[in-house]
């Protein structure tokens, strides 16, 4: 285990966020520990924002070292420094350090960046964009699967890693592990410190809420396991006695010792539904999951503009403008998560304390007088919408190279097949134990005999019922808590920022049942909206995290005053018992994944190893001894020769159905002619096809055709493995210029010499 990598990446990621306290401190000055929670957040966003801009002019040390210097600068010159709290810093340091400790235990158990049948999932392409980044003198980088061409692909994320990784001199098959596990721990502090800030506000024990908002971002799972132990405890006859469940179900064979952590991502047809917990079990360094502390760092700013007064403008003006960086960021890591930025400034202003018109320009403010009713709705919405698209223009800004280079095109669909009912309550379930009680409670407290509201509760639990039954059960389902959360906000009934956070969420949930990205790749085959749930779900998990956190404390802390109705009539004391049991089962329900999956992680042995380690390599020796050598020679080559490897990759190393995995170009950053098939996704069909083709004519075609396609994409090297072999019916091999470069059993590099 490399114990002293553990140490000196824990001791970076503190050491930056201390130097960024004192920007915190101006940020989050309203909050009980001045921002602590976000300086590691704060920090890094800073060099990476910075390292791209000056990376486009020379990446690597001099990009780093500018966003070291813009970082200091700005803590020394704009920072609140009497305003630091180290006491409060102190108590981060240690739910960082936990966290970090947590996903590294994990990681050194299962290291392994390999596809199938090693490990599922795209740790080849985030380990990929992590090498053609280093090996890069500008940005945008060479795409490792598409040589002689820019990455079109969101990689802020793994530029954000090489940074880590430069500044540490960590070799990458180390730093993708402990990247990872940082990421993981900024995640799980922001949302504790997120959650325990606005409980302070209302009252709410604040370390319960920021251990419980740290639970669910970081600990627990849907609602899949929980189901299945139930089942499992149950007899037969009780569990096939419930609607949608036969005798043939597999929950009827189930026992903890088949528990596979995979199974709780797939619950909604033709979707994906991961929660942090099982991304980072799976372990890839993937886009959805870099981006959710800075997404929950979008959310602190937002929560700082909800609690400064009215009267301070300007303050408002530059919390409102300090997001756009962090939306820029967002964009070049996740694109997927730049509109959820928008989203979440959108609400903030509109449901702000302060009049979203005091933001403009008092000649202009004036023309928007408050109204009544229905024109007050829109006329605080409307400004409101001026406020987030001007946050994602100025944002949209800040990364204006990643438009131009490496942001790839989709379309928009409209109705994909729906979500059912059972499938939406098992991965959401978890969430709606808190949800449903918290705004029932506060809903029926503002109701009396002869509230005409009672009229519209009814009418809208009869709506809810219709929608479902006509199809559409995530209106039934989200539809009516939709409208408790937008009516309590506007009535500023005992609610607050928790209840944007958990709008915010709805939104998400509803619109991938309407709304997707096209997948040119995916039509037809009923997982049109796959990916589109897959990378929205992500978010939503964050976001309702850090709401379940202070919802869960002011369950079991509090009671709401209300009129002679049924709820607003329990004494404290019963109300604390019933908010605690609820918080209880929430908890329970939700946290046996992470009992039954950690153990079983925990229990492996890494591949290659005699013990614990964070090589993310040390499996090619044991596994493919044919091919680590010639990976190893490859990747000592300086700068970027191109290579040619046996394409389409995908997730299978040996070929399976015609595809390998690109390992020689995944593992170092050495581009190849054509790697996975998800160029075609990237690119297009068309210069994929050609690709394609060419690396066939590479391989099997006659010297004269195969001289002007290695001349053409100015090849170096001619790779020759075991992919290879099980591929082409080959020829190239016999091409007379090109000569054995390096040689191990059945791998051959054929160097290539040009005419």
């Amino acid at each position: 285990m490399e114990y002293g990598l553990v140490v000196l990446w824990l001791a970076t990621y503190l050491v930056i966020g201390a130097l960024a306290l004192p920007l915190s401190a101006v940020a989050f000055r309203r909050f009980h520990d001045s921002g602590a929670a976000f300086a590691i957040p704060i920090a890094l966003v800073t060099i990476a924002v910075v390292g791209y801009l000056v990376g486009h002019l020379t990446f690597g040390i001099p990009a780093l070292v500018a966003g070291l210097v813009v970082l200091g600068g700005l803590s020394l010159q704009f920072g609140d420094h009497g305003r630091v709290e180290w006491r409060s810093y102190a108590e981060v340091g240690v739910v960082f350090t936990l966290a970090f400790f947590i996903m590294i235990s994990i990681r050194a158990a299962s290291p392994a960046i390999a596809p199938l049948p090693i490990s599922a999932g795209e740790k080849f392409l985030d380990y990929g964009l992590l090498r053609t980044l280093l090996r890069s003198d500008a940005l945008p980088p060479e795409d490792m699967w598409f040589a002689g061409e820019s990455v079109q692909y969101y990689y802020g994320g793994q530029m954000l890693t090489a940074l880590l990784t430069i500044l540490t001199g960590t070799a990458p098959r180390f730093a993708y592990n402990l990247a990872l596990s940082g990421f993981y721990a900024s995640l799980v502090t922001a949302a504790y410190g997120l959650a325990g800030s606005i409980a302070a506000d209302h009252g709410a024990p604040r370390r319960f809420a920021a251990a419980i908002g740290a639970f669910f971002v970081g600990l627990s799972g849907n609602l899949y396991t929980a189901v299945q132990v139930v089942a499992w405890l149950l007899p037969s006859t009780a569990v096939t006695a419930v609607p949608g469940i036969g005798r043939d179900s597999e929950l009827l064979t189930w026992s903890p010792s088949s528990f596979y952590y995979w199974d709780s991502s797939r619950v909604i047809e033709g979707t994906i539904n991961e929660f942090p917990l099982f991304a980072w079990l799976n372990g890839d360094l993937h886009a959805h999951m870099i981006t959710t502390p800075f997404t929950l760092l979008v959310a602190g700013l937002c929560y700082s503009y909800w609690r400064t007064p009215e009267a301070q403008t300007g303050r408002r003006r530059a919390l409102v403008l300090a997001t756009a960086p962090v939306a820029g960021f967002l964009a070049i890591t996740n694109t997927w998560d730049f509109p959820v930025a928008g989203g979440l400034v959108f609400l903030t202003i509109a449901f702000a304390p302060a009049d979203p018109a005091t933001l403009l320009p008092t000649p202009i403010s004036i023309r928007f007088p408050a109204r009544a009713g229905f024109r007050e709705e829109i006329r605080r919405d409307g400004v409101s919408l001026l406020g987030a698209a001007a946050v994602l223009v100025a944002g949209g800004l800040v990364v204006a190279p990643f438009w131009l280079s490496s942001a790839s095109t989709r379309s928009i669909g409209f109705f994909p097949s729906r979500s059912d009912l059972g499938p939406l309550l098992i991965v959401h379930g978890g969430f709606l134990l808190l949800f449903i009680p918290y705004l029932t409670h506060r809903i029926v407290a503002d109701l009396d005999d002869r509230n005409p509201s009672r009229m519209i509760v009814a009418a809208v639990a009869v709506g809810a019922v219709v929608a479902w039954l006509a199809g559409f059960a995530a209106i039934g389902l989200f539809g009516p808590i939709l409208l408790a959360a937008w009516l309590l906000l506007r009535g500023r009934t005992d609610v607050g920022f928790e209840t944007v956070l958990l709008l915010a969420g709805l939104g998400l949930v509803l619109i991938v049942e309407f709304v997707y990205v096209v997948e040119p790749q995916q039509r037809g085959t009923g997982l049109e909206r796959l990916n589109t749930v897959f990378k929205v779900y992500s978010q939503l998990w964050v976001l309702w995290s850090s709401a379940a956190g202070v919802i869960a404390a002011r369950l079991v802390a509090h009671r709401v005053p209300g009129s002679a109705n049924v709820l607003g009539s329990i004494e404290t004391d019963q109300w604390r018992s019933v908010g605690t049991v609820i918080v209880g089962i929430a908890v329970v329900s939700t946290g046996l994944y992470a009992g039954l999956a950690i153990p079983a992680h925990l229990g492996g042995e890494p591949i290659g190893s005699d013990g614990a380690t964070l090589d993310g390599e040390a499996y090619l020796d044991a596994r493919y001894p044919g091919e680590a050598a010639s990976i190893a020679w490859l990747d000592d080559r300086e700068g970027q020769p191109t290579i040619v490897t046996a394409a389409p990759g995908g997730y299978q190393w040996i070929p399976e159905d015609g595809e390998g995995a690109s390992a020689p170009a995944s593992l170092t950053g050495v581009p190849t002619v054509l790697g996975w098939f998800h160029e075609a996704q990237y690119r297009g069909s068309e210069p994929y096809e050609v690709r394609l083709d060419d690396v066939t004519t590479i391989y099997e075609g006659d010297p004269e055709h195969q001289s002007a396609l290695l001349d053409r994409y100015d090849v170096s090297y001619v790779y020759v493995g075991p992919a290879e072999r099980a591929s082409y019916e080959l020829t190239v091999d016999e091409h007379p210029r090109l000569t054995p470069a390096f040689e191990d059993g059945d791998v051959v590099v054929y160097e290539y010499e040009a005419d």
